[in-house]
């Protein structure tokens, strides 16, 4: 008997797999039309060069671009330092034109006081001539105004005595001993011997043309500062006159106050000084007799001012001039009551004078 015939339906296996061979083919033209796209792209050569050199153009750009941004900012620090600087310039600039005008100002200033200097340089000089021909010596002091000492100068026969003990080293005890220890040149600068010697300048330069003096120095001994004892020199010779200047200023102040052997050299003379000049700074600390104990007292050194006064020359006039020295409050009452005494005058002079 023969097999019934099947009836054709819309979902029959045919059908299927002729919709399954549809289904296939759409997928295989899609996988040949749109498989990688980007690499089918990249294939061309010259489109991947042209790629590779914008890629490679921009990176140097963008490596310009910051070098360019760097330069920017170096560019706008230096030109801030410039600005910076331009202003210090232009205030700089305008000080010296304030200078400059002021100077302007000032020259006229200077030009006025150049010729009173010039005036007043040719009446100092008219002066030192003047005096040149006044005065025995020229000496020309430091001191910033004139002095009314009321020494009295005149005198045939004149004696200047020069203490050069070790206290004309300092106006104080520790400097003294200080300096006690220093070399013979430290010595001989020392401030208050240097006042003693312009001092003793000062008096040459003011004594008589027709006069006679001497120089003597004392401390523990005393004599002539030119070796010359008991013999009057001339005010006339000027040589003389420098040469015991400069033998004054070789001496090295040292030792104790010996004022009796300074007044007991005064004998020595033929003919006796009729006016004498003490340059000293204190009472005496030695006399004719060795002294017992190391250190002296005030009393001691007043009854040692008392024995030197009578190896004194009579009525001569004595002109005391005292340069203080610490721990000797009597001294000045002391020399005060002798130059009254003997008709001479007494002045403490500042450091400046003369």
């Amino acid at each position: 008997m023969g097999r019934p015939k099947r009836k054709i339906t819309t979902f029959s296996l045919s059908f299927l797999d002729i919709m399954a061979c549809g289904f296939g083919a759409v997928t295989l033209l899609f996988l040949i039309l749109k498989h990688n796209p980007i690499a089918n792209e990249s294939a061309n050569p010259l489109l991947v060069a042209e790629k590779n050199l914008l890629q490679e153009e921009i990176q140097v750009g963008t490596t310009d671009l910051v070098a360019l941004r760097n330069s920017l900012k170096d560019i706008e620090e230096s030109y801030t330092e410039a600005l910076g600087l331009s202003n210090e310039a232009l205030a700089t600039i305008q000080e010296i034109d304030l200078e400059l005008s002021v100077q302007s100002d000032q020259k006229q200033e200077i030009a006025v006081l150049k010729k009173e200097i010039a005036e007043l340089q040719k009446k100092t000089q008219q002066l030192k001539e003047k005096t040149t021909e006044e005065n025995t010596r020229y000496f020309a002091g430091d001191g910033k105004r004139q002095y009314l000492t009321g020494l009295k100068l005149g005198g045939k026969r004149i004696v200047i005595l020069v203490d050069a003990s070790a206290s004309m080293l300092s106006d104080s005890i520790v400097n003294v001993i200080r300096r006690r220890n220093m070399s013979d040149e430290s010595k001989r600068t020392s401030p208050k011997w240097q006042r003693a010697i312009k001092t003793t300048e000062w008096l040459i330069a003011q004594l008589p043309e027709a006069s006679q003096y001497q120089i003597y120095t004392f401390s523990t001994s005393s004599s002539s500062i030119n070796h010359d004892d008991g013999v009057w020199r001339n005010t006339g010779d000027k040589v003389g006159l420098d040469n015991s200047i400069s033998q004054l200023k070789k001496i090295v102040p040292a030792g104790g106050t010996n004022l009796s052997k300074a007044f007991k050299a005064l004998k020595s003379f033929n003919a006796p000084p009729d006016n004498i000049f003490l340059i000293t700074d204190g009472l005496p600390t030695q006399g004719n007799n060795k002294q017992k104990n190391m250190t002296i007292s005030g009393i001691d050194r007043m009854q040692l001012f008392q024995e030197s006064l009578k190896e004194l020359p009579l009525r001569v006039p004595i002109n005391i001039l005292l340069f203080p020295m610490e721990g000797d409050p009597v001294a000045a009452a002391s020399y005060w009551r002798l130059a009254i005494s003997t008709n001479g005058s007494f002045i403490s002079p500042s450091r400046d004078w003369p």
